[in-house]
């Protein structure tokens, strides 16, 4: 039995969705189960939606009708017109209605559960319904009844046992009945059926925590790249494949930032020696990269670019030191705010921290900070981190960039830089 997760960039439209159907029967003999992402950025419009309507800036429906309109169009280039896909979409966008019908009385990240999940929902839906329709052995399974959360919502923290247990029980029989069961990333679900989600790009961890689970011979991530690159394609020219990464590799790639794969998902299969592998469903016949076990091997510079920035530098509002007791309070707001410190530097006087630019948690933050602290803030920032650096890699990459923190570990180097604008001569 294996795990296959197809993220948004395979599914965004017909052709991909045929794709990804050409990819699984030819693994007609193996037992899978299939965890799919949202369509396209079709995540990014239901997060207009959710700001829209929580801010009530009243373009919340049109964003609505946005998202229905990419997902019909899909469908009408793959059934036809009497297909029930057709009855389930709408169903779904109707449980958005339910929400923007109602003024908003909940939380930002409750409802943001609400309305983003259904994103998943849909997609493995057309999916679903694609595979069965070309003679796939296949069913559908809602996440939610068996990864199972605490209610953070936004970045539901998984309850192990009782996700392990409904795992076993609900999907191993299904693996028995059907070749494939389809399923969605991304999603959970608390002990009184609410549905969170488990943090951006999460559907990764969610087929990790699905191979934990059920014992999966291997895990295999799709992607539109050959698979883990050294540096990230779109913002470094000849970024070079890394055929096999160790766990531990791999889980400080991540933790520093690197996209190819969500940051949770290496340790639960590294607790029981699953392989991951990292494919391009552009090319589902190239080698990708195998992340195992202990890998005997010289990397190559990892080069991980971290765009939209933040730096706070936090003082006291009396001047005076920034001590022991001052570090523990800031960094409780951090944690209540959900925030990950990215770098950070302490002086007698300051704290600086570099941190993501999300727009809700920083306002929370600010807002947390402002009666005890003093917060300056310095925008537009990268953060660059190095693995296995050498000089010439180093040299290179300081180039036409302001360095405003470095510090560097044993063989990691670490930058918060300001690009410096280019000027042209007229003539």
């Amino acid at each position: 039995m294996r795990v296959f997760k197809f993220g948004g960039a395979s599914l965004k439209d017909a052709d991909g969705m045929k794709n990804v159907n050409a990819i699984i029967k030819e693994f007609q003999n193996t037992k899978l189960v299939v965890v799919v992402s949202a369509t396209g950025k079709s995540t990014n419009l239901l997060e207009k939606i959710v700001y829209s309507y929580f801010h009530k800036t009243g373009e919340a429906e049109l964003y609505k009708e946005e998202f229905k309109s990419i997902h019909l169009e899909i469908a009408k280039g793959l059934f036809k017109d009497s297909h029930p896909i057709f009855e389930h979409i709408n169903d779904l966008i109707v449980e958005i209605d339910w929400v923007l019908e109602d003024e908003p009385h909940d939380t930002y990240d409750y409802i943001y559960d609400q309305i983003v999940s259904i994103g998943e929902m849909v997609s493995s839906r057309i999916i679903h319904a694609y595979l069965e329709q070309e003679k796939s052995n296949a069913c559908w399974l809602d996440a939610r009844s068996i990864i199972k959360t605490d209610e953070t919502y936004r970045e539901g923290r998984i309850q192990w046992d009782e996700t392990i247990k409904s795992t076993k029980q609900i999907v191993t029989p299904l693996l028995e009945k059907y070749q494939i069961v389809v399923t969605q990333g991304f999603i959970g679900g608390t002990s009184d059926n609410q549905t969170t989600t488990l943090g951006r790009e999460g559907s990764d961890y969610s087929a990790a925590i699905i191979s934990f689970c059920l014992d999966a011979e291997n895990q295999t991530i799709w992607k539109d790249v050959p698979g883990v690159l050294n540096a990230d394609p779109r913002k470094f020219e000849n970024a070079i494949l890394i055929d096999k990464l160790s766990y531990r590799e791999a889980i400080e790639m991540t933790y520093y930032g690197a996209s190819v794969i969500h940051p949770k998902t290496i340790q639960p299969l590294q607790r029981k020696n699953i392989p991951l592998l990292v494919k391009s469903f552009l090319n589902p016949k190239g080698e990708g990269t195998l992340i195992s076990g202990d890998i005997d091997s010289i990397y190559p510079p990892v080069v991980v670019l971290e765009t939209n920035q933040l730096l706070l530098q936090i003082s006291t509002r009396d001047f005076s030191f920034v001590a022991e007791h001052h570090l523990s309070e800031i960094f409780k707001k951090f944690a209540d705010a959900r925030i990950k410190v990215n770098m950070m530097q302490n002086s007698a006087i300051s704290f600086s921290a570099c941190i993501n630019n999300q727009t809700d948690k920083v306002d929370r933050l600010l807002l947390s900070l402002k009666d005890q602290f003093k917060v300056e803030i310095d925008d537009d920032l990268e953060l660059l981190t190095i693995r296995h650096y050498n000089d010439a890699v180093l040299n290179e990459l300081k180039r036409n960039r302001i360095i405003i923190l470095e510090e560097r570990l044993s063989n990691t180097v670490q930058m918060v830089t300001k690009r410096v604008p280019q000027l042209t001569m007229k003539a």
